[in-house]
């Protein structure tokens, strides 16, 4: 299994609870899967460094997962018959991007604590 880093931006004109939703479909779909889930992160509403489908902004969405990698296709797959998402990337993290994360989060949780 590796271990990838997802980042997708959702459409603004969603309502606090469609974008949950929205969350909690694409997680639902990982762990259905067999993926595990390391973090998720919601980086909020945020300015587009360009307009898409004249919209200039979005709200961004981060997945850590370990996952096969027959599991990323399908999940982009998704995220294209999705009309909600306006752009997404799915990269394989290195072992010290991976490392790297895992410290950022360990950190976010002693911030939080």
């Amino acid at each position: 299994m590796n271990q990838y880093e997802t980042v997708f931006i959702l459409t603004p004109v969603l309502s606090d609870d469609q974008m949950k939703e929205a969350v909690g479909k694409f997680k639902d779909y990982l762990t259905s899967h067999n993926a595990e889930i390391l973090y998720e992160e919601n980086w909020g509403m945020r300015k587009l460094a360009y307009a898409i489908e004249k919209k200039s902004s979005g709200f961004y969405i981060v997945f850590g997962f370990k996952a096969d990698p027959t599991l990323v296709k399908s999940l982009e797959l998704t995220y294209r018959r999705d009309e909600r998402v306006l752009r997404y990337i799915t990269v394989k993290m290195e072992k010290y991007a991976a490392a790297y994360a895992a410290k950022r989060q360990s950190l976010k949780a002693k911030k939080e604590a």
